[in-house]
């Protein structure tokens, strides 16, 4: 009896592990949506790019002087309403998403994706995440451009 107890017992742990995991990546998921694919790149719902990005986010680019150049977050919300100002519906050719790949541990996450538009691959972005309270937040993104 205490062997099955003990099975029944770390079966329920891995199975609300899974859970845990699956929760997880629906709500990285969802924030990459909302706030860098449907905010950033179609020109979007500001409040929601600030809701998905931590207000010290910097996307890192390796310029080509082989140096890194920070671009924060503020300046990145400024760029997106210009161009809401000039294109108010958006761009003609929206921007999709394909999820490569998230690997979780504990309030860390990291999603590997690649961006399309128009039919062809312009980015292989890497999002880095933390999980503050109940929300996963955009910290960091590192990429490379086709």
């Amino acid at each position: 009896m205490k062997k099955f107890t003990f099975l029944m017992i770390t079966i329920f742990t891995f199975s609300m592990a899974a859970l845990q995991a699956q929760d997880g990546e629906k709500a990285i998921k969802q924030v990459i949506q909302s706030a860098y694919i449907d905010g950033i790149h179609n020109l979007g719902n500001i409040a929601d790019i600030e809701k998905g990005f931590h207000p010290g986010f910097n996307l890192l680019i390796k310029n080509q002087n082989q140096e890194l150049i920070k671009y924060p977050i503020y300046n990145w919300i400024e760029s997106v309403k210009k161009r809401k100002a000039e294109h108010p519906n958006g761009p003609e050719e929206k921007t999709t998403v394909e999820f490569v790949s998230i690997d979780i541990t504990g309030d860390a996450g990291m999603a590997k994706i690649d961006l399309f538009r128009g039919g062809k691959k312009i980015y292989t972005d890497y999002l880095f995440l933390y999980k503050f309270g109940e929300d996963w937040k955009i910290v960091s993104k590192v990429y490379h451009g086709y």
